[in-house]
């Protein structure tokens, strides 16, 4: 047999991409063909990239983009659906998923640097809770929000995490007990996304954001997520307390000295991100 009778198979598909915009990262989905699912090994490469990019000292913030008409549509379910011959039903291999998911979603939240969704198509159930767990979100025109699970006998309890974070509680019980499509200017009334752009303008629009974060010194930005999201966690009390603490540590920054000290002397501040 010839060498042009030969199977060869197909290279495999990547998860993602990366892109750098000085110090700006761009991290994409690149499953379309599957709607970007949070898949087992899309979970696995989000994590991997986004453990890479923290220890990077270049990146400021991360733009995270998807190519295709959806975002993310959420859990493979047909990764799901064929567990449940597995003598526990696939209890284990569930239980399993959904702590990786919860893992990855932590990772955003406790990321160094912000990240800002850049939403094109649809994000539903997990796909929903990728764009909640975000510190930021813009929405092409076009962009629809949706937690279906209920529709499908399937609640959607971990994505109820983040977007109840994110939106008030009635609006997250609507979105959830309903399982209806929320149009992007309804998820920025709502406060899931900080703004609507035109559709197909999401990306631009995300790295104009992460451009002006990434001008900013990075000890404030870093210093300031973390604070903001372990206060929010807090009684009032504590959460001054440990804000006051953190502020004070902010204070002693080289890079807060410099800010300050060039407001008053009217000039461009020279950070030194230290």
């Amino acid at each position: 047999m010839t060498e042009a009778h030969l199977a060869h198979p197909a290279a495999p598909e990547p998860f993602t991409r990366m892109d750098r915009h000085g110090g700006v990262a761009v991290l994409t989905l690149t499953r379309p063909s599957s709607r970007n699912s949070l898949s087992e090994g899309m979970m696995s490469a989000l994590t991997d990239c986004l453990d890479g990019l923290a220890t990077d000292p270049e990146v400021r913030a991360i733009v995270l983009a998807a190519e295709g008409p959806a975002f993310s549509a959420g859990h493979d379910l047909k990764e799901i659906q064929a567990r449940r011959t597995d003598p526990d039903r696939g209890r284990a291999y569930f239980e399993g998923v959904l702590k990786r998911c919860a893992s990855l979603m932590l990772r955003i939240v406790r990321q160094p640097q912000p990240l800002i969704a850049a939403v094109e198509g649809m994000a539903t159930a997990a796909g929903c809770q990728l764009v909640a767990s975000c510190d930021l979100a813009v929405a092409g025109a076009g962009a629809r929000f949706c937690t279906p699970g209920v529709n499908i006998g399937l609640f959607c309890h971990t994505p109820m995490v983040a977007l109840s974070r994110s939106v008030a509680r009635k609006h997250a019980m609507e979105m959830l007990l309903l399982g209806e499509w929320v149009p992007a200017e309804e998820a920025h009334r709502l406060g899931l996304v900080n703004r609507v752009v035109a559709s197909g303008q999401a990306l631009e629009a995300a790295l104009g954001l992460a451009g002006q974060i990434a001008a900013k010194s990075r000890v404030p930005v870093k210093l300031g997520k973390a604070a903001f999201y372990a206060q929010a966690e807090m009684g009032l009390d504590d959460a001054y307390d440990y804000a006051s603490q953190v502020m004070a540590e902010n204070m002693l920054a080289r890079d807060a000295d410099e800010g300050i000290s060039a407001m008053i002397g009217k000039r461009p501040p020279h950070w030194e991100d230290r």
